[in-house]
């Protein structure tokens, strides 16, 4: 099943306008169903092995666009960035940087691109990512400019200054909790203690006014490099 039309149509079927709605009215449909009832209520209800493979071919989709997103918002950006004497070297643009160590290398800078839109609240996951890609721009050996460039800076800027554990923040990769150990032992608790004395080496910059079309609803992104 390829056709993006084809998919919408088998999930509507199913979802209906409204999926809350829908997935309450099965939830209340469904009490007192026996075993000898379950062929009728499914197919009443719309539920059929083509809907579940119209999901999964759109869970598959939904990769590709975000893959989409990540590369068109990289090469959106460059008109902004690059200055007059500035060549691009390489881009990454796929998911993973496929053996190169950024997203973006010219001759002047190095950077990183995340196009998520951050909610203020428990968001752990993206503070790791972020944290990531801050430390290895931010320890890369290089006399280039280091960039990460952002879909808003605000609460990112707040996790960079704040409180939270680095023991938690590199708990689920085990290659850069190594690097960091070796590199400083227990010289900094928290990522605001590592913030403070590595603050000037990335320029932290938001994207959100060059990229305004991801600027309200985008919440998720490629992977873009493992772990991530």
């Amino acid at each position: 099943m390829t056709n993006p039309a084809d998919i919408r149509d088998l999930l509507l079927r199913f979802t209906g306008p409204d999926l809350t709605q829908t997935l309450a009215r099965i939830e209340s449909a469904v009490r007192g169903v026996a075993a000898k009832d379950c062929a009728n209520f499914l197919e009443g209800a719309g539920v059929g092995r083509e809907a579940l493979a119209a999901a999964a071919a759109m869970k598959r989709l939904a990769g590709q666009i975000n893959v989409t997103i990540h590369a068109l918002g990289i090469l959106l950006c460059l008109p902004h960035i690059l200055e007059p004497d500035e060549r691009v070297e390489y881009v990454s643009l796929g998911a993973g940087n496929t053996g190169r160590d950024f997203d973006l290398e010219t001759n002047l800078r190095v950077a990183e691109f995340k196009f998520i839109r951050w909610r203020g609240g428990a968001e752990s996951i993206r503070q790791n990512s972020v944290f990531k890609d801050y430390l290895l721009l931010a320890e890369h050996p290089t006399a280039k400019r280091k960039y990460l460039y952002l879909l808003g800076t605000e609460h990112a800027l707040k996790f960079l200054r704040g409180g939270r554990a680095l023991s938690s923040v590199l708990s689920r990769n085990d290659k850069l909790q190594k690097m960091f150990a070796d590199r400083f032992g227990e010289a900094f608790r928290t990522v605001g203690d590592y913030y403070a004395v590595h603050a000037g080496a990335v320029q932290i910059d938001d994207v959100s006014p060059w990229l305004s079309e991801l600027a309200e609803d985008l919440i998720a992104e490629p992977d873009t490099g493992a772990d991530d």
